[in-house]
Parts: C-alpha cells; structure tokens; sequence
C-alpha cells in the first residue's frame, strides 16, 4: 500500500482531540501481519499486542467492530484478546449486529451493500468470506452515521475516497489508516518507538515497490509531522 503525504487527514485531528467517538476497526486492525511471502516470518502477534493493540484499546474507548468481523478473527490468540475487551466492564471494544437494525435501516443496508458488493470479491449470494467483513462494516455505519472506518485494505479505503465517483453510497464515512495511527503513538509516547518503527517497516517499506512508493521511516515522521504540527 502507498502512503498518502499529500494533504492531513481531517479524521486523524478529530479523534485527537475527541478520542471518545466511536471508531469501527476493520479486522486487519486487529491481525497481526503476516507478509511471510517477502519476508522470513509473520509479525509476532505479543509483539504486536504490546506496541499495536494495548496502546489502541487505552486511547480510545468506543472500538467497534461488526459481526462479519468478527467471524474473521479464527487465529485463537486474536479472538480470545478481542473476546477479552468484548468482556471487560465495562466492554473496550463492541460488536455491531445487523439484527441490532430497525427494519428501515435494514432496507437502506441492503441498498448500500447493492452499491458495494460488485467493486469488491465479496457475493452476497454466495455469502463468501472474502471482503465480506468490510462490506457488512460499511454498510452497517453508513445507515447508523457512526462516520469512522479504520482499515488497512487498499480497495476499501476507495470504495470510501472515491463514494462520490463510485456511487458506494458511502460519503459520510471516512477512513482512518494504520499509518496515521503508527504516527500518533510515535508522537505522544504511547508505545514503544523504536517498535512502531519495525511494524512501519514491515507494513510500508519491505519490498522493492513499496522502498519506491513509500518514504524511510525518517522522512516519514518528518512528512507527517509537517502536515501534524497540532501533536507538536
């Protein structure tokens, strides 16, 4: 994935300074990476936990992630970290239910999915796994205005940037990226550094292409810190 250092994002400096909004996670938000194919090893998910998760869960205190999502979390350490705040008291993070909807709402996601379904791989005949978590999620924010998606996938984060030209029906949602949040843990102490670091590299700068597209973590914080100068 590229890095967008074009312009800040107006996200980002909400939930800044209003931590408390309801922020809905995508389920690669909660997986630790696995780019083994370039790499010699998946993102230890401890590691990922301690610098990624823990830090994530203490800051903002309305996640959220839907049904769909939900069912993707199969790796036994994920899910039992998630059901673990899904069970805390008071709850650190909640699950959307589409059985939660009234019956206009439900009418006007089954509207928006109609929209979505077809720029993606997911078949709601075939009720298939793959994009279906981030499917259900829009859908279900779009009708209830919760605004805030937070996603690591490349096509979904267009099929929110480009609602307007795709006709998604997803204008009022707006996306949050791993890299805006790696940024703002870097910048307010709340996880380790030089960590948050190696994820950064792991997810943006591992192979060729990306050392082309992407800018070393040094230029990065730099970027960012010139379009962020609120955390300074």
């Amino acid at each position: 994935m590229e890095i967008d250092l074009t312009s800040p994002n107006p996200v980002l400096e909400s939930i800044f300074s209003k931590p408390d909004q309801v922020i809905t996670l995508d389920a690669n938000f909660l997986i630790p990476p696995d780019r083994s194919r370039y790499t010699q090893k998946p993102f230890d998910f401890h590691v990922f936990q301690r610098i990624w998760l823990e830090p994530i869960f203490e800051i903002f205190p309305n996640l959220a992630i839907h049904e769909a999502v939900y069912d993707e979390l199969v790796l036994p350490s994920v899910k039992t970290y998630v059901d673990t705040n899904i069970n805390n008291i008071p709850p650190r993070i909640t699950i959307h239910k589409d059985s939660s909807l009234t019956r206009e709402e439900h009418m006007l996601r089954n509207s928006i999915e109609e929209k979505i379904y077809p720029l993606t791989k997911y078949d709601p005949l075939l009720d298939n796994r793959d994009d279906r978590g981030e499917v259900k999620s829009l859908a279900y924010i779009a009708v209830k205005g919760l605004i805030y998606f937070a996603t690591h996938d490349s096509n979904t984060i267009q099929l929110i940037e480009k609602a307007e030209e795709w006709t998604t029906g997803l204008d009022n949602v707006q996306v949050i990226k791993i890299y805006e949040l790696i940024f703002y843990l870097y910048k307010t102490n709340k996880s380790d550094n030089k960590a948050l670091r190696m994820l950064y590299k792991y997810q943006y700068f591992l192979t060729s292409r990306e050392k082309q597209a992407n800018p070393e973590w040094g230029q990065f914080i730099s970027a960012m810190e010139g379009l962020y100068p609120v955390l300074d």
